[in-house]
């Protein structure tokens, strides 16, 4: 009989992403039957945000469930708050600033499933 994978966020163990998100990863190959494709949970804690940078493979979607920020994708910036979801596409350079008042919270959908090894961080501007 097959089994059925069910993952709580209190059961996700949180570790750090790369580009310095917090993530709780709840379902991907590493601890489920799903193969091509990932899900987390981020957090960002108030006035901080992620590294700039890209992924080579990886398309991701972003979905706010908690929290106001600033989504920047290849230099366009918007205002993102909880109910927005976000596309970005393999190769495109990407930066998320929680600029609220509250921790940030977001769902983070990855096909191929996220890995260290896929994300290119951005070189500092030494100007």
């Amino acid at each position: 009989m097959a089994r059925m994978d069910v993952v709580n966020l209190i059961q996700a163990p949180a570790f750090i992403t790369k580009d310095g998100s917090e993530i709780r990863e709840l379902l991907a190959y590493r601890n489920s039957s799903i193969r091509l494709q990932s899900l987390a949970e981020a957090r960002l804690p108030v006035g901080c945000g992620t590294q700039e940078h890209r992924h080579l493979k990886t398309e991701e979607i972003y979905y706010i469930t908690h929290g106001q920020g600033r989504m920047t994708i290849d230099g366009e910036s918007r205002d993102v708050g909880p109910g927005d979801a976000i596309a970005i596409p393999p190769g495109k350079s990407h930066q998320l600033t929680n600029t609220g008042a509250e921790a940030m919270r977001l769902l983070c959908c990855c096909t191929p499933p996220y890995e260290h090894d896929d994300t290119v961080l951005k070189e500092p501007d030494h100007r």
